[in-house]
């Protein structure tokens, strides 16, 4: 990447907004045909080449959200980064342009279908709301440590804990509808792949969100962060450390008096 990232920041925001738009577009007009009297659960029935499309559509919704990144780096490190800034501001815009265009939700407590891959997944606007903020941070940090030289951002400790909390999340939002998915069909991949999950659904109405176990997701991911955060810092100062003092062993430079600080304290000057 030879800009900074920060000057495509602007743009690359612009597109995801952009792209929420769109996204909230296309459900307006679903729910323009399916909800006239609102948004609510259980589902009403959608013919299956409208699901199906559906499906298809989001895939290339995350192919499109993911380009911009390939096309702007060959890191994948900067193309995973990008991809998670987008993806954050492009899901929050959706629910703002939805809030604007439909009013709705009403509360950030309202269930949505959130996506429908491998079956739906179903969870309060605020879960992937504050998923998202995650998911921007994350973005933003490791665009931040490629530019200050960090050729991988995240190890694989932190890896790990980012991805135990992904999968952790991601339980909280399949858990209930997967279960009510199998008591209906026996196969859920399969029910998904033929566009008839939705159809799966017509009479399921959201019950308790485990909040409990994504408040533990979260904070799996937050840590993962942080320690990133806290390691290349210290990564960091470490490196300008040894750049000051390979600077000041140089005889000849700036100052013609080096000091060398040794391990009592007391300071040895050169050429004294």
């Amino acid at each position: 990447m030879n800009r900074s990232w920060r000057s495509l920041l602007p743009w690359m925001t612009v597109f995801a907004v952009a792209m929420a738009f769109l996204e909230s577009a296309v459900v307006v007009d679903l729910r323009a045909l399916y909800y006239p009297e609102g948004f609510t659960f259980p589902l009403a029935p959608i013919d299956r080449r409208i699901a199906l499309t559906e499906l298809v559509r989001e895939l290339a919704t995350m192919v499109m959200l993911l380009a911009p990144g390939a096309l702007l780096s060959r890191s994948g490190s900067e193309r995973f980064a990008w991809f998670v800034y987008c993806f954050g501001v492009w899901d929050i815009f959706y629910y703002v342009f939805l809030k604007v265009v439909l009013d709705w939700p009403a509360t950030w407590f309202d269930p949505d279908i959130l996506f429908l891959v491998p079956v739906p997944w179903v969870g309060p606007v605020l879960a992937p709301v504050l998923v998202s903020v995650g998911m921007i941070g994350l973005g933003i940090f490791m665009l931040h440590a490629r530019e200050k030289g960090q050729a991988s951002p995240l190890q694989r400790r932190e890896w790990l804990l980012l991805s135990l909390s992904a999968v952790t999340m991601l339980y909280t939002f399949i858990e209930e509808p997967l279960r009510h998915v199998l008591l209906h069909s026996g196969q859920a991949l399969s029910v998904a792949a033929s566009g008839e999950g939705l159809g799966q659904l017509r009479d399921y109405v959201p019950g308790h969100f485990l909040w409990s176990v994504f408040s533990g997701g979260c904070l799996i991911g937050l840590t993962g962060l942080v320690i990133a955060m806290r390691r290349t810092a210290h990564a960091r100062v470490a490196a300008e450390i040894r750049r000051g003092t390979g600077t000041s062993l140089k005889p000849g430079g700036r100052n013609h008096v080096e000091r060398l600080r040794l391990k009592d304290g007391n300071t040895l000057e050169n050429g004294r």
